[in-house]
């Protein structure tokens, strides 16, 4: 997992093995062992990779494709759940990762928003008072 997210994030990144390599301070062969798999970084250094990335220490170690429908490593703080599907009263299931991620539990009450442009978008109605209040007391969104 680890080497097939390297070599894939730092594709993605455009960025060549000497690229990575300077980014965390070793040389090109380290960085070509470790998307071998002939070696494993250290913690450290790792800790360094996934800076570079942007993304989580865990994603960078543990990402299965086939758990994200295939796509590589979000970045840190996004999340694809995976697909749901709208029921006949147009009602949808939220994944148990998003729920535990989030802290939505039953009975929440929760926003919808819409954007014909964009999408949908879910969060929970506090947090969008919250926001909705601080703006309208001229403080802009944050919470």
């Amino acid at each position: 997992m680890l080497k097939d997210n390297l070599v894939s994030l730092r594709k993605f990144h455009g960025m060549t093995q000497e690229d990575l390599a300077d980014k965390v301070g070793v040389t090109r062969q380290a960085v070509a062992k470790w998307e071998s798999g002939e070696s494993v970084p250290d913690l450290e250094k790792s800790r360094l990779l996934a800076e570079a990335f942007g993304v989580s220490l865990d994603d960078l170690v543990n990402h299965v494709p086939e758990d994200n429908l295939g796509l590589g490593v979000a970045p840190r703080g996004k999340y694809l759940f995976g697909v749901v599907t709208v029921g006949d009263k147009g009602q949808i299931v939220i994944p148990a990762k998003a729920r535990k991620v989030f802290d939505i539990s039953s009975g929440d009450r929760l926003v919808v928003l819409g954007d014909e442009g964009t999408g949908i978008a879910i969060m929970k109605a506090d947090s969008f008072l919250k926001i909705a209040d601080n703006i309208r007391k001229g403080r802009g969104g944050l919470i």
